[in-house]
């Protein structure tokens, strides 16, 4: 018996090794009835605290095959890939309602429900977590001294007594030699409204002592707050796309549920989607798009316009502002005056392109000419046309206009010639003319973003280079723009709606920057931000936690063991539906939040 189990225990460690060793993250099927994956403890929340980032097996159910691979229709009742032609005179009847039949199966396929990751039961958890244990024994005779393997995770179906969701485990060393195991189990209930249900701190410090001999134990507090993100709504949780919470972790925990104090250290989380019409950057989200759309164009030789601001076509937008340069428009007397003052043209058809914390008003010839045709155009000939009028206009001295000494767009270009008389010919054929408006709205942009960051003593020019390089080709010169967009997004939500100080709103500035300049662009990204809770005091300290948590703890290092209990606001494992309590009776008016409860104890097994 003994000899077996040694022998399923080096068997599973051979799997788990060949698995770690690979730089794939592909699912590996184990005796059939168990699926291992390897991935970042962070994924999955409830193991996150425990975990980080480090990678972790996570042992499950495999999901069952709804689908087979192959794109021929198959038989709900077939269990053979490859049934030839057997029956082929069946096949061949009613041949009339085949497509009923097939549009039925498509119907059934469509309305299967997308399962989760499935959970095991504690005895195969068990079993699975002492293989894992013996393998890492390098005092069992008969198992040799193995490398360290990554911690084990086992989804559980909290079908024992104790409602267990997860058992795990994970290896101590001393040295290069493992000396101990650490044992996890996470066990769950159900959400209820009723404090005096909810554990205590002294309940929770007697479960800590019962698996550990009695040592001087230490009881720190976290919470998560959300300042800014989901809302719910006739009790339906309606999710944003942009949240921000903050984390608290605070010593001395007096009670549960407490309030975070002021002397906890706070760490502020952003994720910020743009495009929000909320935000007061979505005029300025809209003209990244078009300006987007026009790149996509040139890359896949297909553009989809956006549907124009203006009713007025783009040619005609583009004569009547020549012949306002030119003297002859037909406008009121106070915008001729203007334009000669100024020698930089603003007509009644001109709106704050963004709202006062953006607006720019040294919009030089091309930056205006490009706010009118983004928003009208609608063709590749719209552009051609309109920037033939301009050419020609340059070309026989119709117009001087002004422009910006660090213009460097083609146009701009024109334009410093024509000071000179002397305009070099430009075909406007095929996509030259996409080319030199996708020019004119990066110029226009990057001054937009320096505008602000550095009007708001952000950053500096230097800091930004990399985003304004023009060196790069103008498919990753709109990458780098869409990358300050998201940077100014995340610093408007924090100062607009948080009114963090100037401080904070560097240092985040400087984060994103640094952070951007080594990482793709991504929307889902979690900026992160010390701050002071006094700072936000006033956001959390009325509100209800998403997230509390009390952990006792003791011992030092890597022998260090903690219990804890995690109070959370919907539940924090996915693999188990939690039905609500039929004993407690809830008050829909009622303003007391309903908290799940997760629990984590921790037992440390030394190899003698």
């Amino acid at each position: 018996m003994g000899s077996r189990v040694i022998s399923s225990a080096k068997e599973f460690y051979n799997t788990l090794r060949s698995l770690q060793d690979q730089e794939s993250n592909n699912p590996c099927i184990y005796e059939e009835d168990t699926q291992i994956l390897k991935m970042n403890g962070n994924k999955i929340p409830v193991l996150n605290i425990y975990c980080g980032n480090q990678p972790v097996f996570i042992c499950e159910k495999p999901v069952p095959k709804i689908y087979e691979p192959d794109d021929q229709p198959m038989t709900k009742t077939s269990n053979c890939a490859n049934e030839d032609t057997a029956n082929e005179d069946t096949a061949n009847e009613d041949t009339a309602n085949e497509d009923d039949d097939d549009e039925d199966d498509e119907d059934d396929a469509n309305s299967l429900p997308e399962l989760g990751p499935q959970p095991l039961t504690i005895m195969k958890a068990r079993q699975l977590l002492s293989w894992y244990t013996l393998s890492q024994n390098a005092n069992v005779s008969a198992v040799d001294n193995n490398p360290v393997l990554h911690p084990l995770w086992v989804r559980c179906d909290m079908s024992d007594p104790a409602r267990t969701a997860w058992v795990g485990a994970e290896t101590v060393c001393t040295g290069n030699k493992v000396s101990a195991v650490k044992l996890y189990s996470i066990t769950c209930k159900g959400s209820t409204v009723d404090k005096k249900a909810l554990i205590t701190l002294d309940v929770l410090k007697q479960e800590h002592k019962k698996r550990h001999p009695p040592s001087s134990t230490a009881i720190k507090g976290s919470a998560r707050f959300s300042l800014f993100g989901s809302t719910v709504v006739e009790n339906t949780t309606v999710e944003s796309q942009n949240s921000v919470t903050v984390d608290f972790k605070w010593s001395h925990v007096e009670s549960v549920l407490e309030t975070p104090p002021l002397s906890s250290t706070a760490t502020l989380n952003i994720r910020v989607a743009i495009g929000d019409m909320r935000s007061p950057m979505y005029e300025m989200y809209r003209e990244l798009e078009f300006l987007q759309s026009l790149a996509d164009g040139l890359r896949t030789g297909e553009t989809e316009w956006i549907e124009p601001l203006e009713s007025t076509s783009a040619v005609n937008l583009t004569k009547a502002f020549l012949e306002e340069l030119q003297g002859t428009a037909k406008t009121l007397q106070e915008d001729a005056a203007k334009t000669a003052e100024n020698s930089k043209p603003s007509t009644d058809m001109d709106t704050p392109i963004f709202n006062s914390f953006l607006e720019r008003g040294d919009l030089d010839f091309v930056e205006q000419l490009w706010v009118r045709m983004r928003k009208s155009v609608t063709s590749y000939q719209d552009i051609g046309d309109c920037l033939k009028l301009v050419t020609e206009a340059l070309r026989y001295g119709y117009i001087k206009p002004w422009i910006h000494r660090d213009s460097s767009s083609s146009l701009s270009k024109l334009i410093l010639q024509s000071y000179h008389q002397q305009i070099d010919h430009v075909s406007l054929t095929g996509v030259t003319p996409v080319h030199m408006l996708l020019e004119m709205g990066l110029d226009k942009m990057r001054k937009d973003y320096i505008n602000y960051l550095i009007g708001e003593e952000l950053t500096t020019l230097n800091h930004l280079c990399y985003f304004l390089s023009t060196e790069v080709d103008p498919q990753e010169q709109v990458i780098r723009l869409r990358k300050l967009h998201h940077l100014l997004e995340v610093i408007m939500t924090c100062g607009t709606f948080l009114g963090l100080p100037y401080d904070r709103l560097f240092l985040l500035t400087q984060s994103c920057l640094q952070h951007y300049k080594t990482y793709p662009y991504d929307e889902e990204h979690e900026f992160k931000l010390q701050i002071k809770p006094a700072l936000i005091s006033h956001f959390y300290q009325k509100e209800n936690p998403v997230l509390w948590r009390a952990e006792v703890s003791s011992g030092h290092g890597s022998r260090e063991v903690r219990t804890s209990v995690q109070l959370s606001d919907r539940p924090l494992v996915d693999h188990v539906v939690f039905e609500a309590d039929p004993n407690e009776t809830v008050n829909v008016d009622s303003e007391d939040p309903a908290f799940f409860t997760t629990m984590v104890c921790c037992s440390l097994v030394n190899f003698a």
